[in-house]
């Protein structure tokens, strides 16, 4: 017999929360979108009709009948939103970074661990079609042993935002946005690097907020660099994959983000399912040719986070990971500093 879905409130209706977030948990069968937390307004209720609408985040905490609290304010106010939640005796999602400082994600990972509650990172690209396929083509062997992985998350935005992400703010730039998916991923599939080396910076005129990054993840026998930038209007490579058999590249984000942002729903087999023409390519000794790209699946996030909560099925995000992206980005920052390489032992991730 199908669980009652658990209840669920949605903290913040920005961008992210209104395109991604609420589509998701609203098509999760384990799950059903109870209220979203917007100070200012109802404009929720444009999407979402038959959500409550609080206006406060207290008004969330003491409502009994909810039992899971998604968190997609800026990064500033996830520990203390996220802290609260948990000794209210909430589950939580929190949209990444999961904190600013990895010991406060250590004091969120303590307490959920005494309360025996859920306490997870909403790590969406771990299900982008293009890294389910660098994933696929490794486990298949298809380029024998790897040395060398280059991760880019390029955009083209000159101009300064009014957005928190670009302000003198806890958490801003694009090192804690973008950085935190890119190293995610690696670590994800490669484990822990030995060393990193980092260079962070500001490239557009007047930024408080970092706009750059190059962070290569060194593991002695293989490399990753993870790379991403607001002054790139030329196509780079989403991923290029380097082994001794042959290279994998691939170009184009993710379809499922240009769908969220066109308000599709998640819904169908379709979902996530690339055309032929935006394959990447197997670059192999005697031929080359365009390899599928597995269908990304944002969707898994959520089904996940039911299932943990429900019957205690094991996390595919976890606290303890979310800790360490955040200390090779402490690392990273340090590194850029200093202008030298940081290893394991001294980052302790």
């Amino acid at each position: 017999m199908m669980a009652t879905p658990l209840k669920t409130v949605l903290v913040g209706y920005g961008s992210v929360a209104e395109k991604m977030h609420g589509p998701l948990i609203e098509v999760c069968e384990g799950l059903s979108l109870h209220a979203i937390v917007e100070r200012s307004g109802d404009r929720c209720l444009e999407k979402f009709p038959n959500v409550k609408v609080l206006k406060s985040f207290e008004a969330a905490l003491s409502d009994p009948s909810i039992q899971l609290v998604v968190i997609t304010t800026p990064n500033e106010f996830h520990f203390p939103m996220a802290k609260a939640a948990l000794e209210a005796g909430k589950h939580v999602v929190v949209d990444k970074p999961v904190t600013v400082q990895s010991v406060e994600a250590e004091q969120l990972k303590k307490l959920a661990d005494e309360k025996g509650l859920i306490c997870s990172v909403f790590q969406n690209r771990r299900f982008d079609g293009d890294f389910m396929t660098i994933q696929e083509i490794i486990q298949k062997d298809l380029l024998g042993e790897l040395v060398y992985l280059e991760s880019h998350f390029d955009r083209f935005r000159p101009e300064l935002r009014e957005n928190w992400r670009d302000e003198d703010v806890p958490g801003n730039g694009v090192t804690f946005d973008l950085g935190t998916h890119l190293i995610d991923q690696v670590v994800l599939q490669f484990g822990a690097p030995e060393f990193i080396q980092a260079d962070i910076r500001k490239q557009r005129t007047h930024t408080i907020a970092d706009d750059y990054f190059d962070i290569t993840l060194d593991y002695g026998y293989f490399k990753a660099r993870v790379t991403a930038g607001v002054l790139v209007n030329a196509p780079t490579p989403k991923f290029l994959l380097l082994g001794k058999k042959g290279s994998y590249q691939k170009f184009g984000l993710d379809v499922q983000e240009a769908a969220f942002k066109a308000n599709e729903k998640p819904e169908g087999e379709d979902w996530g399912v690339e055309s032929m023409d935006r394959f990447g390519t197997l670059y192999l000794e005697d031929h080359s040719r365009p390899y599928p790209t597995v269908p990304g699946d944002y969707r898994i996030f959520y089904n996940n986070i039911a299932d943990a909560i429900h019957s205690g099925a094991e996390l595919k995000v976890k606290m303890n990971q979310g800790i360490q992206v955040l200390k090779i980005i402490e690392a990273s920052f340090e590194s850029s500093q200093g202008k030298r390489s940081i290893s394991r032992a001294e980052g302790q991730w």
